[in-house]
C-alpha cells in the first residue's frame, strides 16, 4: 500500500530504512516531545522498524524529490472507548530538517482521507502532549477538534505523568469541511 501528496510518498518501511530513521530519531528534539527515547544506534532503528513501523497502517514519509525517509505517519492502532468506533489515532515523527514545510500536516491529511475511505472508520483521533507546540499546530491545521484531557504515564520515559490533550475528526465532520 502506497499513498501519495504532492510532496510526498507514503509508503511501508522497510530495513533499508535504518540510516534514514536513525537521522532523525536519534535528536533529542523528536522523542521525548512525542514520549519516546531518541534513538541510540542504526540497529535500534532497524528494531523499531522490525517492530513498531512493521504495523499495517504505519509508514514511512518519503520526500518525493529526494527519496529519503523523513519520519513517519500512520495509525497506531490504538483506540478510545469515549469516541465512536471504528477509530484509529494517527502518530506522526519528522526530521527537525523538514520542520516548518507543512509536510506533516500533507501526510495526516491524506491519512484522513485513507482512514474515512478506504479503511471505513468513523473517528479518526490524535493527541499530543502538554507544552508540544508542534505536534499541537499540525492537529490543529488539520482541523480536529478538541475533545478531552487526561493524564498518561509514559512507559519508553521512566512512567513519567505527563497531560495529554485529546482531538477527534469524526468522518461526518470531515465530509462537511471538504465541502
Amino acid at each position: 500500500m502506497e499513498l501519495y501528496t504532492k510532496r510526498l510518498l507514503l509508503r511501508p518501511f522497510t530495513e533499508d530504512d535504518a540510516e534514514d530513521v536513525y537521522a532523525y530519531a536519534q535528536d533529542p528534539r523528536v522523542g521525548p516531545a512525542a514520549g519516546w527515547t531518541p534513538h541510540r544506534s542504526v540497529e535500534e532503528s532497524r528494531e523499531i522498524i522490525r517492530t513498531v513501523f512493521s504495523e499495517p497502517g504505519v509508514f514511512a514519509v518519503v520526500e518525493k524529490e529526494s527519496g529519503k525517509v523523513i519520519g513517519s505517519a500512520g495509525f497506531t492502532g490504538r483506540h478510545r472507548k469515549e469516541l465512536p468506533g471504528p477509530d484509529d489515532e494517527i502518530g506522526y515523527s519528522l526530521s527537525p530538517a523538514y520542520w516548518g514545510r507543512g509536510l506533516i500536516p500533507e501526510a495526516v491529511e491524506e491519512l484522513l482521507r485513507y482512514g474515512f475511505e478506504d479503511l471505513g472508520l468513523k473517528t479518526i483521533w490524535c493527541d499530543h502532549y502538554d507544552g508540544n507546540q508542534k505536534s499541537k499546530r499540525v492537529i490543529r491545521k488539520c482541523g480536529f477538534p478538541f475533545r478531552f484531557l487526561r493524564m498518561q504515564k509514559v512507559p519508553t520515559l521512566n512512567n513519567e505523568i505527563r497531560l495529554a490533550l485529546c482531538y477527534a475528526l469524526t468522518r461526518e465532520e470531515w465530509k462537511k469541511r471538504e465541502s
